[in-house]
């Protein structure tokens, strides 16, 4: 499993129709694309949301984003992060 975060963006309309009903749903998406949301949490600043999940690769991941984009009008970044001591040992190998 690879872990990915979701930097969402609202739009007027996603923001209109958020609700605790609408975040289930999308983690049961995340389920349905064999990942497992780790955390999700509002931010103040350039994106308006973060969702940290474990896909079991980059399709799946993508594949969550747009599904999740789709049900709530939330325009997603996904990017792969790596953790700290896996780069340090990539930064070793070079």
């Amino acid at each position: 499993m690879a872990t990915f975060f979701l930097f969402g963006t609202y739009s007027s309309d996603a923001m209109k129709n958020a609700s605790a009903k609408r975040t289930e749903k999308a983690v049961e998406l995340v389920k349905k694309f064999n990942g497992t949301v780790h955390s999700m949490y509002a931010l103040l600043g350039e994106k308006d949301l973060v969702l940290i999940a474990d896909f079991p690769g980059i399709e799946q991941a993508a594949k969550a984003s747009l599904a999740i984009g789709k049900l709530t009008g939330i325009a997603f970044s996904t990017s792969p992060a790596i953790p700290v001591k896996d780069f340090d040992q990539l930064v070793a190998e070079i």
